[in-house]
């Protein structure tokens, strides 16, 4: 049973939105499930300032790093210990089947012991200038983290900006999003745990119009995190420029996995079912295309038919065990701009061999699809879907496939499946992408940095480099007096 009214956190407290309540809706049945708090701009300034406040009296940021470090290790370990209960109202929430959502969970707990790990290793560097001076840097935590969050892992993507941010002393205000509000609660509940002081952790739902509006544009705010479309993150930029607020922008791709003649295609099979149906395929780095040699074209396209029509598609909470399955996407109006996207493809000449149609049930599913047929200049082939839509595309040579990966605006992630080394580095040398896996999709981790080229933003998140969007670097320059 999910509790039917979830309140806002604001410095320390649980508090109503004084923009009123909003219904959210079980993706799967198109039914209320609860109703969020929602903030308006009041709220907004109330979390501002209790952030604020902490941070300027030091109390979190003038901790040893290590016992700050233990803390947020701490709030990793208190999301693990309630896995059960926040991957049920996860699923619930968001249409992810239920081993999706512990998975999830497990993720977000590993940012918190990562960075968490991660607390104590900043340090500085001497500069030599001479007998006369010594010179010195050191790391200050920017202030208040204004941390704007996607619906499509509401909690592995809170905990990717709030454990790194934490542990170098910031303060943070995370305004979650609509669709997905609930789970997020479960940071606050983490926070007041593990004994964070009031302030350190404020989380608000509210619409992105208001609150994430009023937030962007703070006064208050030092530094801001979004992960979400493009026309919102340069609307993000345009309102943090007025105060001079450095960003971290994540705003998706259309990425590419580039197939090789001599690629292992029973291995790729994995990486085709990962890459573009987990979560239904609402990751910003899902395997969008797939770039085939003209010699493995047709083969290629049977197993990917074959793996779409293997997913049983359905209720995530009916669906507890790891297996060939795949939910509900996030709502009924996504599903619907998928599919859209899927007839304006086939009106251009693309063909669908497998999917293609919402289930003739409630809920906002969409079948696991494949199109063929398609060429670069498509629609389908350069813009992002955001749903479980693969489009398979061929080539004749490196140079064409190369091209035509980096034909779109996005540069987010890239692939490229071969067993000829030199072919592969050259590959990763000439995609125009963050990060790119050679013979395996979402190679890496939390170890591993982060960020897109283009229109898929700036900035980079994940591993040591996400540290350094959440501190200030000062210099420190001593004359020293004549020696006696």
């Amino acid at each position: 049973m999910i509790k039917d009214y979830w309140q806002n956190y604001i410095d320390g407290r649980w508090v109503d939105g004084k923009a009123g309540r909003h219904p959210v809706e079980n993706p799967a049945t198109g039914l209320t499930i609860a109703h969020q708090a929602l903030a308006n701009e009041t709220d907004v300034d109330a979390a501002v300032c209790a952030a604020k406040k902490l941070h300027l009296s030091s109390e979190w940021s003038g901790l040893r790093p290590v016992e700050r470090g233990r803390k947020v290790q701490a709030m990793g370990q208190y999301l693990l210990d309630h896995i059960d209960e926040i991957s049920e109202v996860l699923t619930l929430e968001q249409g992810k089947p239920l081993w999706e959502s512990k998975l999830e969970i497990e993720g977000a707990a590993r940012y918190f012991e990562y960075y968490g790990n991660q607390a104590e290793t900043l340090e500085g560097r001497s500069i030599p200038l001479g007998n006369g001076y010594l010179d010195f840097t050191i790391h200050e935590p920017m202030g208040v983290s204004a941390q704007i969050i996607p619906w499509n892992y509401p909690i592995e993507m809170t905990a990717r900006s709030l454990s790194a941010a934490l542990a170098t002393g910031n303060t943070c205000v995370v305004k979650t999003p609509e669709l997905t509000p609930l789970t997020n609660a479960w940071f606050a509940k983490a926070a007041e745990a593990v004994d964070l002081p009031n302030g350190a952790v404020n989380i608000l739902c509210g619409l992105g119009s208001v609150a994430g509006a009023a937030l962007a544009s703070h006064p208050g705010v030092d530094q801001i995190v979004f992960t979400g479309s493009v026309p919102t993150g340069v609307a993000i930029a345009t309102a943090a420029a007025q105060n001079v607020v450095p960003c971290v922008l994540e705003l998706g791709g259309k990425s590419a996995a580039i197939v090789h003649a001599d690629a292992d295609l029973d291995a790729f099979e994995t990486d085709l079912r990962w890459g573009i149906y987990f979560n239904a395929g609402q990751v910003c780095s899902a395997m969008s295309r797939i770039i085939v040699h003209d010699s493995r074209k047709d083969e290629l396209i049977d197993r990917a038919v074959a793996i779409a029509n293997g997913l049983s598609t359905g209720p995530g909470i009916d669906r507890p065990e790891f297996g060939a399955n795949m939910g509900s996407m996030v709502s009924v109006a996504q599903r619907d701009k998928a599919r859209m996207m899927i007839e304006h493809a086939e009106a251009q000449g693309a063909k669908v061999l497998a999917g293609g149609h919402a289930l003739n049930r409630p809920g906002a599913f969409l079948q696991p699809t494949v199109l063929t047929d398609i060429t670069p200049d498509m629609s389908i082939a350069r813009d992002e879907v955001f749903g479980p839509v693969l489009s398979v595309l061929s080539f004749r040579s490196d140079a064409e496939a190369i091209q035509i990966a980096n034909s779109t605006d996005y540069g987010l992630v890239g692939g490229v499946f071969t067993s000829d080394t030199n072919r592969a580095m050259r590959a990763a040398r000439d995609i125009k992408a963050g990060q790119v896996f050679v013979n395996e999709w979402y190679a890496g981790g939390v170890e591993t940095p982060f960020g897109g080229y283009g229109k898929s933003g700036y900035g980079r998140e994940k591993g040591r480099e996400a540290l350094w969007n959440y501190v200030q670097t000062k210099n420190i320059a001593i004359k020293l007096g004549e020696q006696p």
